[in-house]
């Protein structure tokens, strides 16, 4: 995914390269009869090329909590909540939930389609659970802790 994205930002580069030369190959007079207007970007490559690894290592993030959901491994996946989410969710009763869910489904659901927006410390991601479409996800909410992406749909 990660290598997807960055040839996707590198052929966009290369394309805004193209469209801004000033040469002209074929003789033609290079002033334009009409007025252009040029947009410049509000990001630089680096900051696309940053925003990608982002949403990557969301997507990592968001596969292992899942993972660890279904599988009944509560404790590990606890330690994904934002600090919101685990004010709301007493320890006990989040492992009690995801071992009941484990039991009720079984583990190997992973996400599949993993797709994120990330503004900032805040993101939106939304995601197939493989065999259970009923836990598929639109836009669900997730945040950035110390550096590290929380679950924060709570």
């Amino acid at each position: 995914m990660r290598t997807t994205a960055r040839l996707a930002v590198t052929a966009a580069a290369l394309l805004a390269l193209t469209a801004c030369s000033s040469g002209s190959d074929d003789g033609a007079d290079p002033t334009p009869s009409t007025s252009a207007t040029v947009e410049i970007p509000t990001t630089t490559p680096t900051d696309t090329l940053a925003l990608a690894d982002d949403e990557g290592n969301l997507a990592r993030v968001v596969e292992t909590y899942t993972s660890l959901y279904f599988a009944g491994e509560g404790e590990p996946a606890y330690v994904f909540l934002s600090k919101r989410c685990k004010a709301k969710a007493d320890p006990a009763v989040f492992e009690a939930t995801v071992e009941e869910a484990a039991k009720d489904y079984g583990p190997g659901h992973v996400p599949k389609d993993v797709r994120a927006t990330v503004s900032g410390d805040m993101a939106r991601v939304s995601y197939k659970v493989q065999g259970l479409p009923k836990f598929d996800q639109q836009a669900q909410p997730w945040t950035r802790e110390g550096g590290d992406w929380k679950y924060d749909a709570c």
